[in-house]
C-alpha cells in the first residue's frame, strides 16, 4: 500500500512539473496551445515553420526537465540535441523567409538569437 501511495505521489509531481504556466517575471505565455492558436495559418496547420518551431520548443522544454532528474539518460540527451539542431535550422529558414515573424517568435518563446 505504501508503495502505491508513493508512486501516485510521484506521478502527481511529474504531471505538475509538465503543466504549462505563465512566467511571472516576463509575463510571457508558456502554454503551447496559446502559441499554436496565435501562429497557425489554418485550423489543421501542422507543417508550417512556426508550428513546427513551437512544438519542438515544447518537446525540448519537457525533455530538459526530464534530463534534470535523470542525468544519465544519454539516449534522451542525444534526442534533445537533435531536436535543438532541428529547431535551429527551422529558425534560420524562418529568418530568411520572414524576419518580422522570426523576431516576434523569438520574443514570444523567450529564445536567444
Amino acid at each position: 500500500m505504501a508503495e502505491l501511495a508513493k508512486s501516485q505521489e510521484r506521478i502527481k509531481k511529474e504531471e505538475k512539473a509538465h503543466t504549462p504556466k505563465r512566467d511571472k517575471k516576463t509575463k510571457k505565455i508558456t502554454s503551447v496551445k496559446n502559441f499554436l492558436d496565435k501562429y497557425k495559418k489554418h485550423e489543421k496547420d501542422t507543417g508550417s515553420l512556426e508550428v513546427q518551431i513551437i512544438t519542438l520548443t515544447e518537446n525540448i522544454n519537457v525533455l530538459t526537465k526530464h534530463l534534470k532528474i535523470h542525468r544519465k539518460d544519454f539516449d534522451s540527451k542525444r534526442g534533445l540535441l537533435k531536436m535543438v539542431a532541428r529547431r535551429r535550422r527551422l529558425l534560420t529558414a524562418l529568418k530568411t523567409a520572414s524576419p518580422k515573424v522570426y523576431e516576434k517568435m523569438i520574443a514570444d518563446l523567450g529564445l536567444r538569437k
